[in-house]
């Protein structure tokens, strides 16, 4: 496989796109904003440029690696000759549904159809399709060209010779990918998410406060990032989405996600993306807690 087609252009849309690219594929980055797609390319080149500068790469191979994306704002344009189509929009399952019914109309019959959904049923995103058999989870982590992990989830109908494709794949981006059968959360969200709630329900609490919270986590239990400056990353709408699929799909209260994170997300305050969540990341007050407001 050669010709990859990467449906969104977002944070997880453009490093899945640099990842590919980057390792001698030719991309096609499709989203239906030309701004997103120029903010998209943009942030690839800055962080090929990033990595110049740390020497682990040269300039001919940044030239390289933009040269094979190319941009579409129509997605029957873009996949007509695809052979790999990894759909990176928003966690929305109606959207996700829409886009698939979309790409499974104009793909080639033979193409294979990702997602990289972070949580929701790959069986129930097959189902919208004629090719069930060729549906697949492919879970990239967050920044997808610094981490290793690449969840390959499994559909009910997904075939062995799907999966051994995007597994094979997956190595040859040189990342490590790990099978993985399609339940909520899969295996990654399932353990972090709730971990994430619990870290917001002890604020919620009064227990103490972000900056204290993480400090914990990090130097007593040796996580690189506090639990809410990693929901901060993620996203806090991406954080209550996941855990709302989580309580759908096994109906148990231990999934169902903190009122304070719920009114967050109301509120606008999603985190690096909004500008503010439980850190502050404006301009003048760079990652800055917002701890004083939970305490009131």
């Amino acid at each position: 496989m050669k010709n990859i087609v990467v449906i969104g252009a977002g944070i997880m849309g453009n490093g899945i796109a640099h990842v590919f690219a980057q390792n001698g594929y030719h991309v096609n980055l499709a989203d239906i904003s030309e701004n997103a797609l120029d903010k998209g390319l943009a942030t690839i080149s800055a962080n090929l440029a990033r990595m110049i500068a740390k020497g682990s790469l040269t300039e001919e191979q940044k030239t390289a690696t933009l040269a094979n994306i190319a941009k579409f704002t129509s997605i029957s344009e873009a996949v007509k000759d695809a052979e790999l189509i990894v759909e990176a929009a928003t966690e929305n399952l109606e959207l996700k549904l829409d886009i698939f019914r979309k790409i499974d109309a104009c793909a080639p019959e033979n193409c294979i159809l990702a997602t990289n959904t972070s949580s929701i049923s790959i069986t129930k995103i097959a189902s919208v399709t004629q090719r069930p058999g060729k549906v697949i989870g492919m879970h990239f982590m967050n920044p997808v060209p610094i981490m290793k992990l690449v969840e390959i989830i499994k559909g009910y109908s997904t075939s062995k010779a799907t999966f051994d494709a995007v597994f094979e794949i997956s190595k040859a981006l040189g990342k490590v990918p790990v099978e993985v059968n399609d339940y909520p959360g899969f295996v990654a969200n399932r353990i972090l998410m709730p971990m994430i709630n619990e870290a917001i329900e002890t604020l919620y609490n009064g227990v103490t406060g972000v900056e204290e919270i993480d400090t914990v986590m990090k130097l007593g239990m040796a996580h690189p990032m506090g639990p809410l400056q990693l929901a901060d990353f993620i996203g806090l709408d991406v954080c209550l989405a996941i855990l709302n699929v989580m309580y759908d799909g096994f109906k148990n209260p231990k999934y169902a996600p903190n009122p304070l994170l719920v009114n967050m997300v109301t509120a606008g305050k999603l985190g690096v993306k909004s500008g503010e969540g439980f850190y502050d990341y404006s301009q003048t007050r760079k990652a800055e807690t917002v701890s004083e407001r939970f305490r009131r």
